[in-house]
């Protein structure tokens, strides 16, 4: 047998493979949508693969039965009163869609927002700000890494006409993480965006051919992996009344909430209490004394994501949760200073015409509101319920005027506590 014979019988299969592999991948998308029981393990999923990606939510977002519910790793926390089980057992002409997991934050959010923005254009969502988002240097790189999506971001800057001060903001901001400097084509397009320079037609025919193979990739991939909370949807529907009730809802979230934090001083639950905080108990007191959620650059972040949402006229409910007093109590967190992140974040909402806030910093006290020490809990969420639940079944059509100000970009914003004589 010849040299050459050998040499092609050694990899030539390899090298078929890799044709095959590359004509999948480069073959053009299906536009195949996802079947029905895929979407609505999707649906409650929160899964790597459902934020990074569009097949299955953008699918989702298209139905109007499917709401947004942005937010994180509260969304993950199943109980009774969850905006799930309560849609599902009482019947409601909406499916809460959960975009978010523990770790996704404004810069996350704004990308999966921008990937649907077709399905979006006057859609409602609920939105869940968490405080603790708002540290110094906001989401971190770690996190943001988890959850980064190059298909998302091709996208973007796919669809971005004109280059103002918010495409200059988030074009700077994305290259201050190594996910996005490593790859160099979209390191190069990136700077030129920071600098206020459009795409040429050459780069965006780049973006539109990685998009290409980004997006079969996740039409062929994306629906791996999903793990439903549907069985603990199930069960926890068995705990509540036939016929909506609030004040027996209240009730039983109530009793539930006292049932499960018995074992320790801060009413949270038992099993958090003792898989979370009892090893590390004594080191924690006191310990969040100089944290502050008021100087921070995720207020520019947040920013970028409400400019969306009024480019696509969303209606838009946003909840911001307390934390939990008795744990501010022996961790020295500063109500004061909480109460002044509650004032900034309503400030940047109602000053642009975002009036739909669900405020609960001052529940803080309230029993068994947080089922731990910063995660809506029993109570919370009944209380969040009595919000969103009018607001999802109002059908009144309703244009939404948005009067975005771009000075929220800023440092100076972000670096400063909102002014008391502001208030």
């Amino acid at each position: 047998m010849s040299s050459r014979r050998k040499l092609f019988l050694a990899i030539g299969p390899f090298v078929l493979a890799l044709c095959l592999l590359g004509g999948i991948f480069l073959l053009p998308s299906t536009k195949m949508k996802p079947a029905e029981k895929t979407m609505e393990k999707a649906s409650t999923s929160m899964s790597v693969n459902v934020i990074k990606g569009n097949n299955l939510k953008n699918t989702a977002m298209a139905n109007p039965y499917y709401v947004p519910f942005f937010g994180s790793s509260e969304l993950s926390r199943v109980d009774a009163f969850h905006p799930s089980v309560l849609a599902e057992k009482y019947n409601r002409p909406y499916r809460p869609f959960l975009l978010g997991a523990a770790g996704t934050q404004s810069l996350s959010q704004f990308l999966m927002l921008q990937s649907m923005s077709k399905d979006l254009k006057g859609k409602k969502a609920v939105f869940i700000i968490s405080p603790q988002w708002f540290v110094d240097k906001g989401v971190s790189k770690e996190m943001f890494a988890l959850y980064y999506s190059p298909l998302q971001t091709y996208q973007w800057l796919m669809n971005v006409r004109e280059v103002g001060d918010n495409e200059k903001y988030l074009a700077h901001r994305l290259l201050q993480f190594p996910n996005t400097r490593k790859d160099t084509t979209m390191k190069t397009l990136l700077k030129q965006i920071a600098r206020g320079e459009r795409l040429t037609p050459t780069q965006l025919k780049m973006c539109e051919t990685s998009s290409k193979v980004l997006i079969r990739e996740d039409e062929l991939f994306g629906h791996l992996g999903l793990i439903s909370k549907d069985y603990k949807i199930k069960q926890k529907l068995k705990q509540l009344p036939d016929a909506y009730n609030l004040q027996s809802l209240d009730q039983l979230a109530f009793e539930q909430g006292k049932k499960q934090t018995k074992g320790n001083p801060y009413e949270i639950s038992n099993s958090f209490y003792r898989k979370r905080i009892a090893p590390i108990e004594s080191s924690l007191k006191n310990s969040q004394e100089d944290f502050d959620y008021t100087r921070s650059v995720e207020f520019a972040d947040f920013q970028v994501v409400l400019n969306e949402m009024a480019k696509l006229h969303m209606d838009v409910m946003f909840i911001i949760p307390p934390v939990n007093q008795k744990w501010m109590d022996y961790t020295g967190l500063s109500p004061e200073m909480l109460d002044t992140f509650s004032h900034k974040i309503t400030h940047q909402l109602n000053s642009q015409g975002f009036r739909h806030v669900a405020d609960f910093t001052y529940k803080r006290s309230e029993p068994y509101f947080m089922e731990d020490t910063i995660h809506l809990g029993w109570r919370g969420w009944v209380a969040v319920d009595q919000a969103v639940e009018p607001f999802l079944t109002n059908t009144e059509e309703k244009r939404m005027s948005y009067r975005i100000n771009d000075d929220f970009l800023t440092s100076d914003w972000q670096k400063s506590p909102y002014p008391a004589n502001d208030r």
